[in-house]
């Protein structure tokens, strides 16, 4: 008589399907509690991602939906959001892009994982669409092909499974286990399960076996991730380059002098006068550094030429290969900003390429394109009155990946986005008229001549100070023109000349420095820069957009 009372007790509690959680919100069903579901749908989010990185690391030809999301989210961004991310993020701005891929697709989880609470198929509809959006930008990315968004696809069916095997076994918003019905005491834990029933949303036992499901399933995600970029580290071209062995300039420039030589102010705080590889800004649209080994690479000559060739990596170390100083600035430094660095190239003059090829009459642009569809283009007569090459080595070494290798455009004097491509894949010969490269289509202007400008590296802007001499230091620069003189102004002073180090060449910025005798109180200091020609930079100022920022920079300290 007891078994048969507790029988019926379990049954009226579950109901006259057998269980309360019998169906994903069918009629009768508890529907999960909001924080276990939101739950659900970031850890589906979570590890939709990692089964895409995967799948992406099975072959260099499969796209990673997350890489191409964002690579299209940096070809289709307004130029007022790409600015404010190089202005805020600097070089790291691709590292913030994926950071913001990656939130508002834990975001977007969650908000599909609080809608499948009782609407299952909005939750997988969801999935389907993101899922969509990664196929669709892989397949108009640099890896573009008929199999290059299947990563995107296994990503959207994962989150699909993920999604809806955690929202069903979801906890409620119930608390504590299953009751009696009004009309009579509730049944012991030990004859409920004497009884053959099963855990119901709410109970204790129900939530640790989420929470327990949820965390393996978020492991198995990470696992996942972490495998596909290991997977993806095959296709990396370090190995091709630490077996680069780049022979000697066939024309040696000057040695780079010792700082005791002058090229150095000797002031702390100055920006070196090499700047290490590794410290080099990089500002460039690829938000994955391409891999190309030295072995693979071919570069065309093409366009308006009467010979158009290629030539293999070894082909164009063979040639007569030359050393060059060159400085080069970023078109979205602004002033007083940092993009900008030094460096000592190794390299192929451009022009020596050109003249194999045979340019064509009326040809006057010189379009560099990379080898993930970037392009560049500049004035052709840039590549003859000028050190323009097709550089090789930066600094002693093979270019490291993410400044180019195995080749790039480096030419002085002209700002990086218009004749310093990257990862170089063919150089073509044609017009203004029938061509306007990527940024230029993006509102910059097709010819920017990079503009004089001088910047205070020492001391630093808000900084306090002792009263008494104080060195201020920092960079001049007008690239093939080369400086002259810098001044330096504090408060409604005049402008008073700056020391300046040794000037290398013209294409090289130039240190100075400028002793203060400062006194106690507020201070504004000034500088500007008189370049080769003496031309006086311009106190005006400009946007970086269409062609370059302009104006002096000043900055305030504190004297104590």
């Amino acid at each position: 008589m007891e078994r048969t009372d507790t029988s019926r007790a379990v049954a009226r509690h579950l109901g006259p399907t057998g269980s309360r959680a019998a169906t994903d919100g069918g009629a009768g069903a508890a529907a999960p509690g909001l924080p276990a579901a939101a739950l659900a749908g970031l850890v589906s989010a979570g590890v939709a991602l990692g089964a895409g990185e995967l799948i992406a690391g099975v072959d260099d030809g499969l796209a990673s939906p997350v890489e191409a999301v964002a690579s299209e989210v940096i070809n289709r961004v307004p130029r007022s959001v790409e600015r404010f991310a190089i202005e805020t993020f600097g070089s790291n701005d691709k590292l913030a892009l994926v950071v913001g891929v990656l939130a508002f697709s834990a975001v977007f989880g969650i908000v599909l994982g609080v809608l499948s609470r009782r609407r299952p198929r909005v939750g997988s509809l969801g999935l389907a669409a993101f899922a969509a959006v990664g196929v669709l930008a892989s397949a108009v990315g640099p890896q573009a092909s008929l199999i290059a968004g299947l990563p995107s696809v296994v990503a959207g069916l994962v989150g699909v499974l993920c999604l809806r095997s955690l929202v069903a076994r979801a906890p409620s918003r119930e608390r504590g286990g299953p009751t009696a019905p009004n009309d009579g005491p509730a049944a012991p834990a030990a004859s409920l399960a004497s009884a053959g029933a099963m855990p119901v949303r709410g109970g204790v036992a129900s939530r640790r076996a989420f929470l327990g499901m949820t965390a393996a399933v978020a492991a198995a995600g990470a696992l996942a991730a972490a495998g596909g970029r290991a997977l993806r580290s095959r296709f990396s071209a370090a190995e091709s380059r630490a077996n680069v062995v780049l022979p000697p300039a066939a024309r040696p420039g000057p040695p780079l002098p010792p700082a005791a030589r002058g090229v150095e102010v000797g002031v702390p705080g100055v920006a070196p006068f090499v700047t290490p590889n590794a410290d080099f800004y990089r500002v460039d649209t690829a938000l994955v550094v391409p891999q190309v080994r030295a072995e693979d690479w071919v570069l065309s000559v093409t366009g308006m030429v009467d010979e158009p060739f290629e030539l293999t990596f070894d082909e164009l170390l063979d040639r007569d290969l030359i050393e060059a100083d060159i400085t080069m600035t970023c078109i979205s430094n602004p002033v007083g900003g940092d993009l900008i660095g030094h460096a000592r190239w190794l390299g192929v003059l451009t022009r020596e390429l050109l003249d194999a090829a045979r340019p064509r009459g009326g040809a006057d642009q010189l379009v560099g394109r990379s080898v993930d569809g970037y392009t560049c283009g500049f004035p052709l007569s840039a590549a003859y009155d000028r050190d323009c090459i097709v550089a090789v080595g930066m600094n002693g070494e093979p270019l490291p990946l993410k400044h180019g290798f195995p080749a790039r455009l480096v030419t002085p004097g002209l700002y990086g986005y218009i004749g310093s491509t990257k990862w170089l894949s063919e150089l073509e010969v044609t017009t203004f008229d029938d061509f306007d490269q990527y940024w230029v289509r993006r509102g910059y202007a097709d010819r920017a001549p990079i503009k004089t400008m001088a910047r205070i590296d020492t001391p630093r802007s808000l900084e306090r100070v002792a009263a008494g001499p104080v060195a201020v230091g920092g960079v001049a620069w007008a690239q093939t023109r080369g400086i002259d003189a810098v001044e330096v102004r504090v408060d409604d002073g005049p402008f008073r000349p700056a020391q300046l180090a040794e000037a290398l060449n013209r294409d090289s910025w130039r240190q100075w420095r400028f002793d203060w005798d400062a006194a106690p109180g507020r201070h504004t200091l000034t500088v500007r820069a008189v370049d080769g020609r003496g031309e006086t930079q311009t106190e005006t100022r400009a946007d970086i957009v269409p062609d370059g920022a302009s104006g002096w920079m000043s900055l305030v300290v504190t004297v104590e």
